[in-house]
Formats: C-alpha cells, structure tokens, sequence
C-alpha cells in the first residue's frame, strides 16, 4: 500500500511540473499564477500545495532539470570539443521538442523575476562545458593561451543569445543552423587551423542519429 501510494504521489507531482512546465513556457513566471499551473496539471491546489510550496519553488525544480542534457558527460571517456558541439545541439533539440526544457530555460533567462538573482544555472553549464573544453585544450583542439573557463563562459553567452534570438524570430525553426553558425564562426579562433576540419559544427554522426537530425547538407532539419 504504502508503494502504491508512493507511485501516486510521484505521478501527482509529475502531473504538476507538466503543467507548471506549460504555463511557464507560455507566459512566463511573473504572468503565471498557480491557478494556471491547477488548469494544466489537472490537480487540486491541495495537491500542488502538498508538493511545491510556491510557485518559486516550481520553478527552480523545473530550472534544477535542464542540466538532464549534460547528466551523460562524466560518462565520457575522453571528453573534447566534438563533445561540447553535440551538447549544444543536444540543448537545441531540447528547446524545440520538450515543453519542460523550454520552461526551464524560460524561467533562467528570466532570473530577473526572482528576489534574488540565482547564478546557479549558468555557473553549472559553464562548467559543464569548460569540463570538455580544458581536456580539449589540453590535447591541442584549442589555442593553448586561451583561458578555457573564460571560453567556456562565453560560449554559454553565445548560446542563450543564439537561443533567444531564435525563438523571438522563427519559433525556434532554425536553432540547429544558428547553432551551427556559432561553431563555424568559433572555431577558427578558437581552434589550431589544422585541427579545424577534425570537428562538426553541425553535431557528429552520432549526435545527430541520436536527435534525428539531416545531415549537415540537407535544406531542413525537423522537429524530433
């Protein structure tokens, strides 16, 4: 019984991040009220309430859940710079396919909301990435007076930008080309020219097999 009831909780709560995930992609969190988040969810507020203790707390578990993306790279062998190409689209993939993800990023970007400002999120990708940018660096894939925190720093600046951008322009229709614009462009001065043509900036064979992709070539890319 008491299992039972565990596996009920756990698809109640479920239910709700779903439904705060929608709210919060559609409208954001200042314009979100928990009323939005029942509407969705398909609870009571006595069941929301017994789980999340206030919207905030909402959205940090969803904000807590975007770094799924990059729960596979202590896995890796040899992390490189392939690998923080393929995170990126990983990201992108997320943003167009899963309302959770989108929600989550949402709600970082919109950090300016909360009371007090949380870092966290961005201080977590930028070390996930400098995780695959300093074994790169110390391999030869980037420039060897570079500061591979710093890259790191400003790659995920770039992509937030990139990200917003495109969804503000197309919905997001043309992330993985803009995304891959970035890595072209950042490469070469990122990267020892003959080194270069060792990496895909549209994502590795693997990547894109695994996120259903075109290859680099094809005139469009889909939705998964």
């Amino acid at each position: 019984m008491a299992r039972a009831r565990q596996e009920r909780a756990e698809i109640t709560r479920q239910a709700i991040l779903d439904g705060a995930a929608i709210a919060f992609d559609r409208s954001g969190f200042g314009s979100t009220s928990l009323s939005d988040v029942v509407k969705h969810a398909g609870v009571t507020k006595g069941a929301l309430y017994f789980h999340f203790p206030s919207k905030e707390a909402l959205a940090r578990t969803l904000m807590e859940e975007q770094f799924q993306v990059a729960e596979g790279v202590p896995a890796i062998v040899d992390p490189g710079l392939q690998t923080a190409i393929d995170l990126s689209h990983q990201m992108a993939h997320g943003l167009r396919t899963n309302v959770r993800i989108r929600a989550a990023i949402r709600l970082v970007v919109e950090f300016g909301s909360f009371t007090d400002p949380d870092p966290t999120p961005y201080n977590a990708w930028i070390e996930t990435s400098f995780s695959c940018l300093k074994p790169a660096q110390d391999r030869g894939d980037v420039l060897p007076h570079l500061d591979a925190r710093d890259l790191a720093t400003y790659l995920i600046a770039s992509f937030t930008g990139v990200q917003v951008t495109s969804h503000v322009r197309t919905t997001r229709e043309d992330l993985h080309t803009r995304v891959t614009d970035l890595w072209n462009f950042l490469l070469p001065g990122i990267t020892p020219g003959p080194r270069i043509p060792l990496f895909d900036p549209a994502g590795s064979p693997e990547c894109r097999a695994a996120l259903g992709l075109p290859a680099p070539d094809s005139p469009s890319v889909p939705v998964g």
